[in-house]
């Protein structure tokens, strides 16, 4: 049985223990869906001030909507559209302050004010395989900054080690 703890100190002390959570998660599972389900209920009870937090999966040609916390959610992203789709298409995280200043933004959510998405790219002789992406929104402008990122990106990494 997994009982979440409250998160205490610093932002980055509180995402050392959250991605201590998340590993104790995910141990021992290695179904991505389970996995995804579980790592977004976790960061939508561990995290302040979300509106939508889970995962798109990519199908090969688009980003499909996958496990998640929050209002029912756009199905289907193409890689040229939207944070997400910028995040899938670029391999790297995009951090976004004001969700109305990015070009493109998909309003799946119109209380959705800043988010952060981070890639999801299993390492391969190829150069990784694109898996989806991590999807975080919040109503308030300006919500992730720097230490959200690499706490987020520490996360996502575990989540991809633990379907491996």
């Amino acid at each position: 049985m997994f009982t979440l703890a409250p998160l205490s100190g610093s932002k980055p002390e509180q995402y050392a223990q959250l991605l201590a959570q998340t590993r104790a998660l995910l141990h021992g599972e290695r179904d991505r869906i389970a996995n995804a389900a579980n790592l977004s209920a976790l960061l939508w009870h561990g995290l302040p001030e979300l509106n939508w937090c889970g995962f798109y999966l990519f199908d090969g040609i688009e980003l499909v909507v996958g496990p998640f916390q929050g209002l029912p959610a756009c199905v289907r992203i193409p890689l040229d559209k939207g944070v997400c789709g910028a995040a899938a298409r670029t391999r790297q995280t995009q951090r976004v302050a004001d969700v109305n200043a990015f070009s493109g933004h998909i309003a799946c959510d119109s209380a959705s004010r800043s988010e952060l998405v981070v890639p999801l790219v299993l390492p391969d002789a190829n150069g990784g395989t694109l898996l989806g992406v991590l999807d975080l929104d919040s109503p308030r402008p300006e919500r992730f900054d720097a230490e959200d990122q690499r706490g987020l990106e520490a996360i996502a990494q575990a989540y991809l080690e633990s379907l491996t």
